[in-house]
């Protein structure tokens, strides 16, 4: 069994879970108008510290992230028995831009400003001696991260997981919110007929989980899963397809009348919420409440999953469902029960779920009742690499597809281009992507074409999950020189959709019509056993039979790598992905 040992959060609201929740009941927000914060321009509403107050752990060379990161996990600790020091302990970070506010600052190397370099900072400092995993998928990055250490400890991986969500604020993010127009002037008013956008936040939260203890009371995750609606990479899709089957596979058979609530996404844009709407009651759960905090903390981006989870516990140990602080009035078609006012509750689940760009959706259900338990399918434990049914592999000269050489006259960009003009040619979205995405659309082309059958049809039992190290930096890179100049300054939205590395599991999905799980992992550097445990972890889910996956490196533009294959759950139904090679 895999529970909960603890959690804290830290956010201008407080540095505990208890302090936070605290907050919340006394219906007080971090939300408040900015003006130049961080060199942005105009005015903007967020949830922001006021200095550096909620990051004072750790030596002066780590960045404000990583100090803030590291005194939440070490609050978080407090009374575990986690040995950092251990090979059964491992970390996992959720962020979506690490410390982007350092790239091409002129002071510190490329490499500090990607999110690894940050895990590998804060893994350091604690004496954490396994290597880190950062999850990169956008606003569900922190469900996403929950998910896969649940999964890896139930694999028998690791014995504890340290789960931290953190996310600072900068120019560069506010400035792409800014210019997708999702930003609110004032504060933000979740599932509001008045509702008109986002509004931005700071903060870290952890959460500790421990495997092998049998205690009959405590927090367990029930289930937890992702689902990608095949539609648009930043617009949820409008019948909430992807949000809808994440709900209903994380709700499965536990009983409604046991869920306290569901804590949302709730961003308070407008097809966001209209989207969790639909989701929500085509899942059957429309008359279970539904208690917003974005009103509250803002939208805190990579820490927002881990965080709101953690207080969501915290509320339902209270008996309290929280209020939506900003709703008044329904603004939305989906028949939902918005939680306007705090209310009683002795039920003992609670549903959080997500959605974000790329078109992923997560969902989690968690329960203190004494008979919940986990559902997921736990036997994925298997020594040994995963057995290959088709493989890709692209450098930046050279292509293979099963181990047989593919002529190109072309390298770097221009062979991708060749690629795609030879193989594909009737899908011009190409030429809009970012390298890395190209780099993802072509090797997964070469190999399904290898697979054979028939193309584009819906299937949600395909997950594509990918590995890497360097993320998006190329797009960041792009990304940022649209706002570095005061007097020729044009963010562009385009631009700034391609800064999250798992846009290009958006578009694979997109052109495949893949409703399956999609994820993107950062390691330090290229581990295969590491990184078949973590394509491994998704056959957890008894719903995938299939994952297109595995290594993908775009760190610059004359030297990228795709390692991509296609494996598939054994016949036998066991649950266990083929360990030979």
């Amino acid at each position: 069994m895999i529970t909960v040992l603890s959690h804290n959060i830290i956010s201008p609201l407080g540095s505990t879970t208890e302090d936070n929740f605290r907050s919340v009941l006394r219906q007080q927000t971090a939300v408040r108008q900015w003006h130049g914060r961080f060199g942005s321009v105009g005015d903007f509403c967020a949830s922001l510290f006021d200095d550096d107050s909620g990051a004072t752990d750790g030596p002066e060379e780590l960045s404000r992230l990583e100090r803030l990161a590291l005194r939440s996990i070490r609050s978080a600790m407090k009374g575990t028995d986690v040995d950092t020091a251990s090979d059964r302990t491992l970390l996992v970070l959720s962020t979506t831009k690490g410390n982007v506010e350092w790239l091409a600052d002129g002071i510190h190397p490329l490499e500090r400003a990607l999110p690894d370099s940050s895990a590998r900072m804060i893994a350091a400092a604690l004496g954490v001696t396994t290597a880190p995993i950062v999850v990169d998928n956008a606003c569900v990055s922190g469900l996403a991260a929950l998910t896969t250490a649940w999964r890896l400890l139930m694999m028998g991986r690791y014995d504890r997981a340290i789960v931290c969500g953190v996310e600072v604020q900068s120019k560069f993010i506010i400035s792409g919110f800014q210019s997708l127009k999702a930003v609110s002037p004032l504060p933000c008013r979740p599932f509001d007929i008045d509702r008109m956008g986002l509004n931005l936040g700071e903060a870290a939260a952890t959460i500790v989980l421990g495997r092998g203890d049998d205690k009959e009371h405590g927090w367990k995750i029930v289930d937890g899963c992702q689902r990608n609606d095949a539609y648009h990479l930043s617009a949820p899709s409008k019948t909430g397809l992807g949000a809808r089957m994440a709900l209903t596979q994380a709700v499965g058979d536990y009983p409604t009348d046991d869920i306290a609530f569901i804590s949302p996404h709730g961003t308070a844009t407008l097809f966001n919420d209209q989207m969790e709407s639909v989701a929500i009651a085509g899942a059957g759960l429309g008359k279970v409440p539904v208690a917003g905090l974005k009103g509250y903390y803002g939208h805190t981006m990579g820490a927002c999953g881990v965080m709101e989870t953690a207080l969501s516990m915290c509320a339902v140990d209270n008996g309290i469902v929280p209020s939506t602080m900003g709703f008044a009035e329904l603004g939305v078609s989906g028949r939902i029960t918005v939680a306007a006012n705090a209310a009683p509750t002795s039920r003992k689940g609670f549903v959080k779920m997500l959605s974000g760009f790329g078109g992923c959706n997560a969902a989690m259900l968690l329960s203190s009742n004494k008979n919940a338990a986990d559902r997921a399918t736990a036997d994925c434990h298997e020594d040994g690499p995963l057995q290959a049914k088709h493989n890709v592999h692209i450098t930046e000269s050279t292509v293979c597809i099963d181990g047989k050489v593919m002529p190109t006259h072309a390298v770097g960009r221009q062979m991708l281009t060749e690629i795609y003009k030879g193989v594909v040619g009737d899908y011009p979205r190409f030429y809009k992507m970012d390298l890395l995405s190209r780099l993802g659309f072509v090797a997964t082309e070469l190999l399904l074409r290898a697979e054979g059958g028939v193309r584009f049809a819906e299937r949600s039992d395909r997950a594509v999950v990918l590995v890497g190290h360097s993320g998006s930096v190329l797009a960041d890179m792009n990304y940022l020189s649209s706002i570095s100049n005061a007097d020729d300054y044009f963010p562009s939205p385009e631009r700034f959709v391609y800064t999250l590395p798992n846009i290009v599991t958006g578009e694979i999905a997109i052109r495949n019509k893949y409703h399956g799980e999609t994820g993107f992992y950062l390691l330090a550097d290229r581990n295969d056993a590491f990184v078949d445990d973590i394509l491994r972890s998704a056959f957890c889910d008894r719903a995938t039979n299939s994952v297109v996956g595995g290594w993908i490196e775009c760190g610059s533009e004359t030297a990228f790598e795709a390692d991509l294959s296609i494996f598939e759950r054994k016949a036998d139904g066991g649950g266990r992905p083929a360990a030979t090679k």
